[in-house]
Formats: C-alpha cells, structure tokens, sequence
C-alpha cells in the first residue's frame, strides 16, 4: 500500500467490510433468544478452543457483542466464560458487556459471579477481573460478594478482591480484610513503574486496612452497601497494576 488509491482502496474495502458485519449482527439479533444463546454457547466453546489468537480474539469479541445484547443467565455465565479467555480484547469486550448488564440488571450478574465463584477453576482469568467489574457498579450487593472473593483459594483473585475494595474506597469492609491480615500466600504486582515484585496477601490486606481506616476517619464509615468515596488510583501498592 504506497499511494492515496490504496488506502482509498483498502477504506472502500474496509467500509464494506463494516457494512457487512453490521448487516449479519442485525439479522442474527432478530432470532428467538433461546436459539441465540445456544448457538453462541457453541460458538464460544469453539473460540475457546482454538490456536490461532487473533482468531479467538476475533471470533469471541463479536460473540460478546450479541451476548451483551440478551437477557437471562445463560449469557451472562457465556459471557463470564469469554472473561476467562486468554486474549485481552475479548475480555474486555466481555467486561464492558457485563459492566453495562449489571448497571441495568445487577441481580443477573450477582447471581452469574456467585455461579462463576462455584464453578470456574483457580486461575481462571475470569475470577481476576470480575472483583474490578463488580468495583465500578456501586451496587448495594457487591462488598457481599467481593466478601466472596475474599475467600477464593485461588490468591490472585484474592488480591484482585482486596484491590477493587480500595479503589471502592468501601472503609465498611475493612472487617472482611483483617482475617486476611497474616495470610502467607504471594502474588505477583506489577507497580507503576512497571517493576515487577511479590508481595503477600497478608502484606496486601493490611495495608488496605490502614488506607480504609483513614478513609472511614475522613470522610465517615461507608454504609452498608459499600458506597463509600472512592481510594485514589495509586494510592498504595493494593491499588498496584496486576502483571
């Protein structure tokens, strides 16, 4: 591509592409939902499935477009499962489907994440980026189930849980942090700079502690759905960039 007529080639082609993509989303939008749902659960196992990244990312991207788009809690879980893929598009896609869900209908994702929480295994990507999904909500509910999260035997997404409370800045849970206060258990941050380091759960928790504290002394303790102001990004190392 070396002149003005590529690229107006490569956009005419580009732009039809669009129209066409555009055009099957509408149609495939128009079939009965439980025919939909079911045949986007093949689909996502199928993505799920293969070897070629750019593939997958594809394919699970538009998939999390038509999930975000229907009601029930086969989606949801569909789309939790998508938040478990390997490829940051694609959960991103999914997060922003699941986000904008929960803002409608928070119950179909509290009851998707307690699901998640019973089925998906340690290590899951799914389990890391839900408490931060959950976080950006402010439902009256979700200090319960970051409460959860908490609990997980799977310490990543303990810290995860222990990170989206203080960008939360839900001081009401700081009783939910201090049993967690001498856990040896290590997780792998990545901070600002970019530097990578481990640091306990137990080291996590208790710095969350003293920042809750602070924030229940300043601006009064958060009520009982954890709405509380939230920390400033950055504040401490549990705020710090997950690697």
């Amino acid at each position: 591509m070396r002149t003005k007529a590529d690229v107006s080639q490569y956009l005419h082609l580009l732009f039809e592409a669009e129209r066409s993509v555009r055009l099957h989303h509408a149609e495939l939008s128009k079939a009965p939902a439980d025919a939909l749902v079911e045949g986007l659960a093949v689909a996502v196992d199928e993505a799920l499935s293969l070897r070629d990244d750019a593939e997958a990312s594809l394919r699970l991207v538009r998939i999390a477009s038509l999930l975000g788009e229907l009601e029930g809690p086969r989606a949801v879980d569909l789309l939790i499962d998508v938040l478990g893929s390997e490829e940051p598009e694609a959960r991103h896609a999914a997060g922003e489907a699941l986000e904008e869900i929960a803002f409608d209908r928070f119950k179909e994702v509290a009851l998707g994440t307690e699901r998640a929480l019973d089925r998906l295994q340690p290590g899951n990507p799914a389990l890391l980026e839900l408490p931060y999904i959950l976080a950006g909500i402010g439902e009256p509910g979700v200090r319960k189930l970051l409460g959860r999260f908490l609990k997980c035997v799977d310490p990543e997404a303990v810290s995860a849980a222990i990170e989206a409370i203080v960008e939360m800045g839900d001081s009401g849970a700081a009783p939910l942090l201090e049993p967690l206060v001498r856990d040896p258990r290590e997780v792998s941050l990545e901070d600002e700079e970019g530097e990578e380091g481990t640091v306990t759960l137990g080291e996590l928790a208790s710095e969350a502690v003293r920042l809750l504290a602070e924030l229940g002394q300043s601006e009064g303790v958060g009520d009982v759905g954890g709405n509380s102001p939230r920390a400033e990004p950055g504040a401490t190392s549990a705020s710090a960039r997950r690697r």
